[in-house]
C-alpha cells in the first residue's frame, strides 16, 4: 500500500524497543457525506477503525472495527486501498519504548442499515457516535481541536490530513 505521509517525532532512542500497533480504518463517502466516528465529548471527528489484531486479516479487521465502532457493515467486495500513514513517538505508557503505528485507509461501501455499536470503555467514554457529515465540517471540526492528551491530539491532526486528502482527490 502507498505511504500518503508519516509522522515522527523522533523522540525516542535508537536502543528503545518497538510496540507495533497496526490499524485499518474506513472511508466511506455516501451522497457526499463522509462517515465517521464523532465524539460527543470531545468534539472531534476520526474515521472508524482501530487495531488489527494478531494473524488478522487487514480487511478483516476493517469490518471488525467499522462494525463495532459505529454499527456498519462494510461490504466486503467494495474495499480498496486509499493509502497509509505511519506514525512515530515515544510511547506514553511503556518507558523505553517507541509507539509505531501503521494506519491502513481503505475506500468501502456498507450496507444501508446500521447496527448498534459494540464500543470499548475509552470509546464510552468519548461519546462515539456515527455521523454523516460533510467534509470541511470534520476538517474544521479537527483543525481546532486541542488536547493535553499529546496521543489523541496527534490522531485528529492525522486523520484531518487524511480528510484533506480524500477532499482534494474526489473534490468534496
Amino acid at each position: 500500500m502507498k505511504e500518503l505521509f508519516s509522522i515522527d517525532f523522533h523522540d525516542y532512542r535508537d536502543s528503545d524497543k518497538v510496540f507495533k500497533r497496526p490499524s485499518a480504518r474506513g472511508i466511506i463517502i455516501e451522497e457526499q457525506k463522509i462517515a465517521l466516528v464523532y465524539s460527543k465529548k470531545e468534539n472531534y471527528y476520526k474515521f472508524p477503525g482501530g487495531g488489527i489484531k494478531q494473524n488478522e486479516d487487514m480487511k478483516e479487521a476493517l469490518i471488525r472495527e467499522v462494525r463495532e465502532e459505529v454499527g456498519l457493515t462494510v461490504i466486503p467486495e467494495s474495499i480498496e486501498e486509499f493509502g497509509s500513514v505511519m506514525r512515530r513517538q515515544k510511547s506514553n505508557n511503556e518507558p523505553d519504548t517507541v509507539f509505531e503505528q501503521e494506519n491502513f485507509y481503505f475506500l468501502c461501501r456498507a450496507e444501508n442499515s446500521i447496527l448498534e455499536q459494540e464500543l470499548d470503555d475509552y470509546e464510552k467514554e468519548a461519546e462515539f457516535i456515527l455521523r454523516f457529515t460533510d467534509i470541511d465540517e470534520a476538517i474544521k471540526i479537527n483543525g481546532d481541536y486541542h488536547s493535553d492528551d499529546k496521543f489523541n491530539e496527534i490522531m485528529i491532526k492525522r486523520d484531518m490530513k487524511v480528510l484533506q486528502l480524500v477532499k482534494e482527490i474526489f473534490r468534496l
